[in-house]
């Protein structure tokens, strides 16, 4: 069976789905109600089968419905995309600086880095978004970023992309002031699965833990996803819950005694950071002065921490 789709009708349907209305839809999209009404009845139509139920409280979707709005909204997004980037191609125009990071690497490294760049680059316009690393990935191959700063070890989705590392971070388990292992002298990972554990949307901590958990043959901790850091500390200092962190992201929480860092350490933790481009994509300098900010703020705060721990 294969359906055909009108694109038009799929722009009007999203309209409509999220108006709950004909007539708000039809005013939104500068057309008739009746012009509109008949798209939507030809859409089902074509496509034989329903996908809105009319109620009193309004229209809303069917579940078909709601499985076509959801590609209906990524069209419109696309062509707002295209839009744009038409847009920023006229030399007329100021184009903004579209990144991506983790949000391990947007609480001190990525800030610290844009305040470097701002030094000589006062007048530029940048836009910084922290998700998790795959859904940046997929933004950056549907050009919503220009680079992404990110961990590597990524083989699902560089099909297009291409990565250059930058840095070498570490992780550390972090932990409230008052938690438990900290009368442990001697840790191991059997100790750490014993207690929940809280992961930032990088899913690097279930990597982490994926790997060491199938190295040890014991089932995975029970572990809850918070996709802000600073949500994470703090259920961290009040609970009894662990989380990866790398070092820079906790260092004055530590230093103030509000998290601990307990002594455990595994290769498992270091992680190569890399800024990711499209393939073919080339910078021009202002882009490549800020990889080298992001460069330079890493590499420094990282070799700092490596000297706080070479033994005395």
């Amino acid at each position: 069976m294969v359906l055909e789709i009108d694109p038009k009708k799929l722009l009007y349907f999203a309209a409509v789905i999220e108006q709950g209305s004909l007539n708000r839809a039809a005013r939104q999209l500068s057309v008739s109600q009746p012009a509109l009404s008949t798209s939507m009845d030809r859409l089902e139509a074509e496509l034989g089968m329903q996908l809105l139920e009319r109620g009193p409280k309004g229209i809303v979707a069917t579940r078909k419905g709601d499985i076509l709005y959801c590609h209906a909204r990524l069209i419109r997004e696309e062509i707002q995309l295209a839009e744009r980037d038409l847009l920023n191609a006229d030399d007329c125009r100021s184009e903004s600086i579209r990144i991506g990071s983790l949000p391990s690497l947007a609480s001190k490294i990525v800030p610290m880095a844009l305040s470097k760049w701002r030094e000589t680059h006062e007048g530029g316009h940048l836009e910084v978004v922290e998700n998790a690393q795959v859904d940046l990935l997929t933004g950056l191959l549907r050009r919503d970023f220009d680079f992404v700063i990110g961990f590597t070890k990524v083989f699902d989705m560089l099909d297009g992309l291409r990565q250059r590392v930058l840095f070498r971070d570490t992780l550390r388990v972090i932990a409230g002031i008052n938690h438990p292992l900290r009368k442990l002298e001697t840790l191991t990972w059997a100790d750490l699965v014993k207690y929940p554990w809280i992961s930032p949307t990088s899913r690097r901590t279930h990597t982490v833990l994926d790997h060491i958990m199938q190295t040890m043959d014991a089932p995975l901790p029970q572990i809850t996803v918070c996709g802000s850091v600073s949500l994470l500390k703090s259920l961290v200092a009040e609970t009894e819950h662990l989380a990866l962190l790398p070092a820079h992201a906790v260092r004055e929480e530590v230093a103030e005694q509000r998290l601990y860092e307990l002594p455990f350490f595994d290769p498992t933790l270091n992680r190569d950071i890399a800024v990711f481009f499209r393939e073919g994509y080339v910078m021009d300098q202002p882009r490549k002065d800020l990889v080298a900010c992001v460069t330079e703020v890493g590499m420094e705060l990282c070799r700092d921490r490596e000297v706080e721990e070479l033994p005395v």
